[in-house]
This record gives structure tokens, C-alpha cells and sequence, in this order.
């Protein structure tokens, strides 16, 4: 049931994997909600919520829920005169976490206007309604790719991975200026890359941690499927073998830019912390929801080749020799975590003054084999997000 002292609360971006964590999240601890978002062209807004509620187990909270579709980019939000100022009304606090989060650089115009130019929408939302909270969530990668130790504060970088934390990035800066010339109490919060829940494995989301494991997975049922069916009649060209134990010998050389690690925290030290934040939190705080035992690639091969059966996966730390020639199977893969590659060597180190403070040292697990496990059985049980619902 609400509680009285939970203020209303206007979230953004509920149909996507963190803030549909932090909908339940707000709902399960008392909240109302106003669900801002939009139907796509195969489900209304409500269809899609509620299919969320049901995988989360909570549809009987759908009473402390209000659905309400806008469009960020129209005056009021597009919105009739009359349903913007009862919107106004009713907004005590607003969780802004919708988000484009593509790297691709083809994308870069949609990235930028769904997360700098859309922004306009909800900040005039904040000033009508008199909010007495922002909160945005970004990301803890808005430092900039050659910064190495990250603070928790404004970016000036210009030197980015990718058009996403570029976006977000600019977000921060737009929304911290618009915030302080208002006078609107505002945080920020930066998470690393977020996977399943670290108890569970269950997640709505398979990208980051998850696209290498499927793209080893797929290549590695490719020989498999050649040495059952064709008698390894592609297979034996590249040295590649099922052994007595049925552990497939697949001979795959990653090559990262240097040592370095994956700094990734579970979905549900996410909605944690961010719900410790949003009730705690200082106005103008940046806080960094990260990983102080990064996950090391090799370790992560490891952990995969005792799940997978699979032996001869070997990282190599530098560029490769213009003249070497790459096995199929490994052109394959190199177009598969290509995204991601800076981001499985990464160095950076990210300070976490405030969120130890406002978290009361609230700490994400150490990517152990057991997690690993539960987040991959999972995955692999809804087909990578394809079965889910």
C-alpha cells in the first residue's frame, strides 16, 4: 500500500531494464508512481508495463501506478493543458532515467536528441511542478576515455568511447546548470555496467558482460554442430576438436588494447544504492555506483570455458600484427565485442567519496563463478532476451 511520507514520484524510462528495476523498487517500498513513456508500434505503454509487473511479480501494486504518454520532444510534453498542470500537481519528486543507450556513431543523431535534446521536456516539467527532487541516472563513463581516475564530478572531457557517454556527458552538465540557476535540488547517478541480478541471474537485459559469452556460445555450436553433422570437415582446418571429456578445442586469440578490466556491478546493488541515494542523497551530488573489484577479462574466460566446455580461448594484451591471419572463428568474434572491447581493458578508476557516504558503504559483490553462472543459465533459458515474457 502507498505510505503517506513516500512523495509522488514521476519516473521516466520504466520500460527499460534500470528503470523498470527502480519501478518495482518504488513500488515496493510504498511509492506512487507516474509512469511517463510511450507505446511502441507492437505494445501500448500499458501493455508493456504491466508485462513488466507480472515478471516482477508485483502486479497487485499496479494501484499506487499512473501511466501517462508523452512525447519529450512536444511543448507540455504533449500533453492537453489541462493534463499538464494535473501532471504539475501531482509531481513531488521526478526519477529522469529514460535513455538511447546505442554506441553505434550511425545512431549519433537519435542518440543526441533522445538524450540532450529531449531534455528540455522534463527540466520544464521539474521548474511547473515545483519538484522538490531531480535524479538523474547516467553513467559512470562521462569522464572520458583518457582520464584515470574518474571524480564524482562535472565532465570536461572531450575525448569519449562512443556517442553514448558523449550524450550523457552533455546531459549532466545541461541538467546541473538548469538545476543550480533554478534553484531545484538535483542528483546524479553514475553506474558502471549493469548485469542480472546477482542472486538470481534474472535480468532484462543482455548486452555489455552478456555479448561476448553469446558470441563465444554461438561460434562454439557452429563447430560443434560441423563436427556432429559434417565430421569436422570445417573444423579440422583450423585445429578445432571435440576431446575425450567433450570440451571443444576452439583456438581464439583476443586481443585487448592493454591490461585492464570490466567494472560491472548486479541490477540489484543498482536499485540499492539508487534508492539509498533518492532518500539521502545532497543536492548537486555525483555519485559513482561502481565496482572496486573489477571483473579481469581473463578471469571471465575462465569462468566461461568451465561453463561453455570449451578450451583454447588465449587474451593477448596489445595490437596484432598487420600480416596475422585470423581463423574464422575469430574474425567473428572480433566483430561481435568490437563495442565493447575498450570498456574489457579499462583501467580507469572511480572515485567513490560521496556514494560510500550517502550508501553507508554499501559495497557491489565480487563477480564470482557463481554469479557467472546464475546470470548465463539464465540468459541462455529466455534465448539471450528473446523468451523472456
Amino acid at each position: 500500500m502507498p505510505l503517506q511520507n513516500k512523495p509522488t514520484t514521476t519516473l521516466t524510462g520504466a520500460t527499460g531494464f534500470l528503470g523498470s528495476h527502480l519501478m518495482a523498487s518504488l513500488l515496493s517500498e510504498g511509492y506512487e508512481i507516474i509512469v511517463l513513456g510511450r507505446s511502441n508500434k507492437e505494445e501500448t505503454l500499458k501493455e508493456r508495463i504491466f508485462k513488466l509487473l507480472r515478471w516482477f511479480g508485483i502486479e497487485e501494486l499496479a494501484i499506487q501506478l499512473e501511466l501517462i504518454e508523452i512525447d519529450f520532444l512536444k511543448p507540455s510534453l504533449g500533453l492537453q493543458e489541462s493534463e499538464y498542470r494535473e501532471l504539475c500537481a501531482k509531481t513531488k519528486q521526478i526519477i529522469h532515467c529514460a535513455s538511447d543507450t546505442s554506441f553505434s556513431e550511425r545512431k549519433r543523431e537519435n542518440v543526441l536528441i533522445s538524450n540532450v535534446g529531449s531534455l528540455k521536456g522534463i527540466l520544464d516539467l521539474a521548474i511547473d511542478s515545483k519538484t522538490d527532487f531531480f535524479h538523474y541516472i547516467s553513467t559512470a563513463y562521462v569522464a572520458g576515455k583518457s582520464v584515470t581516475v574518474c571524480k564524482e564530478y562535472l565532465s570536461s572531457s572531450n575525448d569519449f568511447v562512443n556517442v553514448y557517454e558523449e550524450s550523457k556527458a552533455q546531459a549532466e552538465n545541461i541538467i546541473a546548470q538548469f538545476c543550480e540557476k533554478n534553484s531545484i535540488p538535483f542528483t546524479i547517478i553514475r553506474p558502471s555496467i549493469v548485469y542480472g541480478d546477482s542472486r538470481t541471474g534474472r535480468s532484462l537485459k543482455f548486452n555489455a558482460l552478456y555479448f561476448p559469452i553469446q558470441s563465444v556460445k554461438y561460434i562454439r555450436e557452429i563447430y560443434v554442430n560441423d563436427i556432429i553433422k559434417n565430421g569436422g570437415k570445417k573444423s579440422k582446418q583450423f585445429g578445432i576438436f571435440l576431446d575425450d571429456e567433450g570440451y571443444l578445442f576452439l583456438p581464439l586469440r583476443i586481443y585487448l588494447p592493454n591490461k585492464g578490466a570490466l567494472n560491472i556491478i548486479p541490477v540489484d546493488y543498482f536499485t540499492n544504492a539508487t534508492m539509498k541515494i533518492i532518500s539521502k542523497g545532497s543536492s548537486g551530488g555525483i555519485y559513482h555506483l561502481t565496482n572496486n573489484s573489477s571483473a579481469r577479462l581473463d578471469i571471465i574466460a575462465v569462468y566461461n570455458e568451465k561453463f561453455m566446455k570449451l578450451k583454447g580461448v588465449e587474451i593477448i594484451y596489445g595490437a596484432p600484427a598487420d600480416n596475422l591471419l585470423r581463423n574464422p572463428a575469430e574474425e567473428l568474434f572480433d566483430r561481435f565485442m568490437e563495442p565493447y572491447r575498450f570498456y574489457l581493458s579499462d583501467n580507469r578508476v572511480f572515485d567513490r567519496t560521496n556514494t560510500d557516504i550517502v550508501t553507508d558503504n554499501l559495497h557491489p559483490p565480487e563477480f564470482t563463478y557463481e554469479i557467472f553462472k546464475n546470470c548465463m543459465e539464465y540468459a541462455i533459458s529466455v534465448n539471450w532476451g528473446q523468451s523472456i515474457f
